[in-house]
C-alpha cells in the first residue's frame, strides 16, 4: 500500500476496476455478425446489431461457453441461472436505446486473483462478478467538420465486464492486477487482451481516505485502453481528489476520462447510480440456465494457468519465483521456455531465453511467434554446449547463425566448421608453437603468473576460437609449468 502525502497528513487510495473484455468469438452475442478487427465501418453489422424492428436477439453459445471458462479461470462460482437485462440509455451510437446486459443476475459470481508485487510478495483482489454484456457502436468526430459519423460493427459485440472488489491500493497494484487479469484471459483463450485494439478496456474506480476510514466517494475513470494510462490516471486522480479535500472541496461521484496528452482527468458527466438506467429483464431472452455437466465439462479442457504453471517451473526447473513469474506472465513465453529447458539444464535456459534471445526480439521488435529462432532450436543449442560439440565462445556465434539463417544449430555447425577442437594433441602442438614462438613471454611469466592469460588467449586465436577452454588451460599448465 502506498499512502499520498498530504497537507493534513497521509491518505489512503482506494480503487476497483471493471475490465471490459471482447470474447473471442466468430459471430457478436445475439447475432451472426462477424466480428474481425479493423473491417470498413459498419460493414460487420447484422439487422438485430442495427435494431432494426421485429429483430429479436439469440444467445450465441460460444459466448456463454467463453464466460463459463473464464470464471472458472479466476476460481469464481458460476452461477446456473443467470438472467439478461435491459440496462436503458441514449447514445446515438446505441441503436436500441438499450444495452443487454445482466444486473442482480450475472453468469459468473465471486472468484478471486492473486497478484505479484514487488519483492516477492503477493495479494488477492477479490472478483465481485463477471456478466456478459453487448458492447456499443462507436462515434466517429474526425470525419466531418460539423458532423458526427456512427460505425456499428461493434455494436453487439459480446464483452465480459469483469467486476473486482475495492481491495488495490495503489496505481502499481491496479497495474499488477490487470497484468495478471490479460494473462489468464490469454491463456484461457476467451479473450486476446489487445488493449491497443480496444478488445480489452479498463473502467478505474478511484476514491480516497484517512487510512483505514470510511470510504471516500468514488469517480470513476472511462475507457482507458493502456496499463501504462491506467497508471497515470489513478496517480493523477488521487492527488486531485486529495487537493480538493484539503482546500475545502466535496468529492462529487462522476463519470470522468483520461487525456493522455495531458495526463489529466477531466469531467464527463455526473455518474448515474443502477436506478438511472431503470433496468428490468429482457423480455426477448428467457433466464440463463446451465447443467453443472456443462460447466464441468468446460472445466475439464482449461489449461495450465499462469499461477500452476509458476508453482511447476519453481518446483521442476528449480527457477526463481522471479524467473518463474516473468517466464508465464505470457502464455507463448512459457510454452516456448517448457521447450527449451525440458530435460536439460534449467538455470542455463533461463539465462539463454531471458538473456540472449529476450534481447534479440527486444532488437527486432518480434514477438515470440515471429521469432527466426525455434524453441527446439534453442534447446539444440544447449545440447551443442553441454555435450562438449561447441564451446561458450562457439555457442555465441552460433547463436548469431540461428538468428540469420533460422537454421538447425547442428546443420549449422557442420555447414561452417564450429565443431570445438577437443583433441589433446592438437591443442598441445598449437600451445607449444605458441610457447616456442614466444621465450620472452615465458620468462615474463615465470616471474609473473598473471601473465597466464596471454597464452590462452593466443592458443585460442590459433585455433580460430574453436579449442576447448578447459583442455587449453590444462594443457598450457603443463607446458608452462614443466
Amino acid at each position: 500500500m502506498s499512502l499520498i502525502k498530504g497537507e493534513t497528513g497521509d491518505w489512503e487510495v482506494v480503487l476497483g476496476l471493471e475490465v471490459h473484455a471482447q470474447v473471442i468469438s466468430d459471430a457478436k452475442l445475439f447475432s451472426g455478425a462477424p466480428t474481425t478487427f479493423g473491417a470498413d465501418p459498419n460493414t460487420q453489422v447484422s439487422l438485430v446489431d442495427a435494431a432494426m424492428p421485429g429483430m429479436l436477439p439469440v444467445i450465441n453459445a460460444r459466448c456463454v461457453e467463453q464466460a463459463v471458462r473464464t470464471g472458472l479461470g479466476l476460481n469464481a462460482k458460476i452461477n446456473l441461472r443467470s438472467v439478461f437485462d435491459r440496462k436503458n440509455y441514449f447514445y446515438a451510437d446505441l441503436p436500441q436505446g438499450y444495452q443487454i446486459s445482466q444486473y442482480k443476475d450475472p453468469i459468473v459470481g465471486e472468484g478471486a486473483v492473486e497478484i505479484d508485487l514487488e519483492g516477492g510478495a503477493t495479494k488477492t483482489i477479490g472478483i465481485e462478478r463477471l456478466h456478459l454484456e453487448q458492447d456499443a457502436g462507436k462515434s466517429l468526430h474526425d470525419q466531418h467538420p460539423s458532423q458526427t459519423y456512427v460505425d456499428l460493427n461493434r455494436s453487439g459485440v459480446a464483452l465480459m465486464e469483469i467486476v473486482s472488489r475495492p481491495d488495490m491500493r495503489s496505481a502499481d497494484e491496479a497495474a499488477a492486477y490487470l497484468t495478471k487479469l490479460r494473462s489468464i484471459v490469454r491463456y484461457l483463450g476467451t479473450c486476446d487482451g489487445n488493449m491497443d485494439e480496444g478488445s480489452m478496456r479498463c473502467d478505474v474506480n478511484v476514491s480516497v481516505r484517512k487510512p483505514g476510514g470510511e470510504l471516500g466517494t468514488r469517480c470513476e475513470i472511462k475507457n482507458v485502453n493502456s496499463i501504462r494510462f491506467v497508471k497515470q490516471a489513478i496517480e493523477y486522480e488521487s492527488r486531485r481528489q486529495v487537493e480538493v479535500i484539503e482546500g475545502g472541496g466535496k468529492i462529487m461521484q462522476e463519470t470522468r476520462l483520461f487525456d493522455p496528452g495531458r495526463g489529466e482527468t477531466r469531467s464527463l458527466r455526473s455518474k448515474e447510480d443502477a436506478h438511472d438506467y431503470r433496468y428490468f429483464p429482457d423480455p426477448d431472452l428467457p433466464p440463463l440456465v446451465l447443467t453443472q455437466e456443462f460447466v464441468d465439462g468446460i472445466k475439464a479442457t482449461l489449461p495450465e494457468l499462469p499461477d500452476a504453471r509458476k508453482a511447476r517451473f519453481i518446483e521442476e526447473y528449480g527457477l526463481t519465483p522471479y524467473d518463474a513469474g516473468v517466464l508465464v506472465a505470457e502464455k507463448e513465453t512459457a510454452a516456448f521456455f517448457d521447450t527449451v529447458a525440458k530435460g536439460r539444464d534449467a538455470r542455463e535456459a533461463v539465462k539463454l531465453v531471458t538473456g540472449d534471445f529476450f534481447a534479440m526480439l527486444n532488437r527486432r521488435g518480434d514477438t515470440i511467434a515471429q521469432s527466426p529462432i525455434k524453441a527446439e532450436h534453442l534447446g539444440k543449442l544447449l545440447d551443442l554446449q553441454a555435450d562438449g560439440t561447441i564451446s561458450g565462445r562457439i555457442a555465441k556465434e552460433l547463436f548469431v547463425a540461428m538468428e540469420e539463417t533460422g537454421k538447425d544449430p547442428a546443420v549449422l555447425v557442420e555447414e561452417r566448421g564450429m565443431r570445438q577442437v577437443t583433441d589433446t594433441g592438437a591443442i598441445e602442438s598449437a600451445a607449444k608453437a605458441v610457447i616456442d614462438a614466444n621465450p620472452d613471454k615465458v620468462a615474463a611469466y615465470k616471474a609473473k603468473p598473471a601473465m597466464f592469460g596471454w597464452f590462452v588467449g593466443q592458443v585460442m586465436k590459433s585455433t580460430g576460437g574453436k579449442a576447448n577452454p578447459r583442455a587449453v588451460n590444462e594443457t598450457l599448465k603443463k607446458l608452462l609449468d614443466a
